[in-house]
């Protein structure tokens, strides 16, 4: 008997070890059983050669249609050229030999159906399987093989060029006739609960099925088995995080966070409070949080993190915010600067009287600012730090870094959040990483990174907000119209931002029906009837306009 854990060399015969180790790296019974199999070939139904790709390694069930043998033109030897056909499509399998092929001739006989694994290719407008490895089913020596296939499906497996499916078939065939599974990693009860089958009927049943149904079940348990040991490893490093340390950031009644929310000119949504009140009780508990914070385009994320950076510095601590490009990181220094107005002009005149400092580090900075923002991070001053990569670097300080931002996470590596996270000195930071689309990559750091899952809901209704507008007019508004430019409308609303335009764009003034219809950049168009507003100033687009973001290039006209 063989367990999953034994060497293959004692169950399979040391070549075809050799050989599975050499194409594949399968070196022990479980991990060549946890080779599945790609497909499976119902015997009697032929694969369709239309599907075959160019440079694809293949293995194909068809039927042989006619073998021809021609000599070679400039040298001695023969080429035989068996056509095999689904029915429909035909491929060409061409064999070189020195001499006479009279033997081969014999066994590829028209009519006789087989697997062909090889390469496709295409030669002379012919698809083609060049010298293929073949099996035939219910002739010859193949007898034995077709009767086991008689009431079976056939799996085909992700192969090489140095190994075919069925040779790994052979393999697996040995070892399921030896194996025994003595520990079964999922509990009874789960198993009876959810109806799944053991571990050892699973093996068999994926690669020696009856029917499609019997591999369906295989296939879910296997599943299982995944899934769950990624969860259980999964708690086990939430169950490690909170081992760790971190200092709390309570809110204050007269901090940053209170005024910034009583300057607000507009009410948050329920999903904005909602994870704001979680994320503010994380950040209030004695080891770091890992959340990681969704939603789509406008649904107010920036808005979140500004409150819990805000919150972290009216705990003693420094946040940081890292961006994946400098255009991002500028947009986000401006509009974050905007929002806050007084409170991040600490030390300037018309500062408020408990404000705190922006600072952005890019690698694009002069030396000058460069060494500013360095010593304002290193030193606390700056209680707010925006950037790039060039946050990365060693000779970046802080003096109590409480908590880490990070934009569009998925453009980033699992090391590079470590590594600035391990700018906090004795402690760990908090830890919050934002992305508008959940794609495979975050998924992916959901299940390894142990963070937590916080999603926005609905675009917020005060992205409508004009100037001059209250919140109950401008939620009103909402209600009839499609959403706005996100935070740069509200960078707007404070009168501190700014929307670049570019020269010729702008609402139109007059004209005629076909004169206001927006154009395209470098189009002629006629100065008269198109006024171009100015591309370096702060306004509020003309009713029937919005804005796209603080950092965009043009205003477009909404019908």
């Amino acid at each position: 008997m063989a367990s999953l854990q034994d060497p293959l060399g004692p169950v399979v015969g040391a070549k075809a070890a050799k050989r599975l180790a050499a194409a594949l790296d399968l070196r022990t019974v479980g991990e060549l059983l946890r080779h599945y199999p790609r497909r499976y070939e119902n015997r009697g139904e032929l694969t369709d050669l239309a599907s075959l790709r160019d440079g694809e390694n293949v293995t194909v069930q068809a039927e042989i249609a006619s073998v021809s043998v021609r000599k070679m033109r400039n040298r001695p030897g023969t080429i035989l050229e068996a056509v095999v056909t689904d029915g429909r499509g035909r491929l060409s399998l061409t064999f070189f030999g020195r001499g006479r092929q009279d033997w081969r001739e014999k066994v590829l006989q028209p009519g006789v159906r087989g697997l062909f694994a090889g390469q496709v290719s295409t030669f002379q407008g012919k698809r083609q399987l060049s010298h293929p490895d073949y099996e035939l089913l219910g002739s010859g020596a193949a007898m034995i093989r077709a009767a086991e296939y008689a009431a079976e499906l056939i799996p085909v497996y992700p192969a090489t060029k140095d190994i075919t499916s069925w040779q790994i078939a052979d393999s697996v065939r040995m070892a399921l006739d030896l194996l025994d599974v003595d520990d079964d990693p999922l509990p009874p009860a789960i198993r009876d609960r959810h109806g799944l089958i053991g571990l050892a009927d699973a093996l068999r049943g994926i690669h020696r099925p009856a029917d499609h149904r019997d591999a369906e079940r295989a296939r879910k348990r296997l599943k299982w088995d995944e899934a769950f040991v990624l969860q259980v490893i999964l708690a086990q490093r939430r169950l490690a995080a909170i081992a760790f340390s971190a200092t709390p950031r309570r809110q204050r009644a007269d901090g940053l966070l209170a005024e910034f929310d009583r300057r607000l000119p507009f009410e948050l949504t329920v999903g904005q409070e909602l994870a704001g009140a979680t994320i503010a009780d994380e950040l209030a508990l004695d080891h770091p949080m890992h959340r990681l914070l969704q939603g789509e385009v406008g649904s107010g994320k920036t808005v979140i993190a500004v409150r819990a950076m805000l919150q972290v510095v009216d705990g003693g601590g420094q946040a940081v915010l890292l961006a994946p490009t400098e255009v991002l990181a500028q947009q986000h220094y401006r509009s974050i600067g905007a929002l806050l107005g007084p409170l991040a002009q600490a030390g300037q005149l018309g500062g408020a009287d408990q404000a705190t400092r922006l600072a952005l580090l890019t690698g694009s900075l002069g030396a000058a600012a460069r060494r500013k923002a360095l010593l304002d991070a290193a030193s606390g001053s700056a209680g707010i730090v925006i950037g790039t990569h060039a946050l990365l670097e060693e000779n970046v300080q802080f003096a109590e870094l409480g908590l880490v931002v990070i934009d569009e996470q998925h453009r980033f590596g699992v090391e590079q959040r470590d590594a600035l996270r391990e700018k906090a000195g004795d402690g760990r930071p908090h830890v919050l990483v934002m992305t508008a689309t959940p794609i495979p990559r975050t998924v992916a750091m959901t299940v390894f990174g142990d963070l937590e899952v916080s999603t926005l809901g609905n675009v917020s209704p005060r992205k409508w907000q004009k100037a001059g507008r209250s919140t109950r007019s401008a939620r009103a508004s909402a209600a009839t119209s499609r959403p706005g430019p996100g935070l740069a409308g509200v960078a707007a609303l404070t009168g501190a931002g700014r929307t670049m335009t570019r020269p010729g764009w702008g609402p139109p003034t007059g004209g005629s029906p076909a004169a206001r219809r927006k154009t395209r950049p470098g189009a002629r168009r006629s100065r008269s009837s198109i006024s171009p507003p100015s591309s370096r100033t702060a306004r509020w687009p003309a009713s029937g306009w919005r804005c796209c973001t603080a950092g965009s290039r043009r205003t477009r006209r909404t019908r």
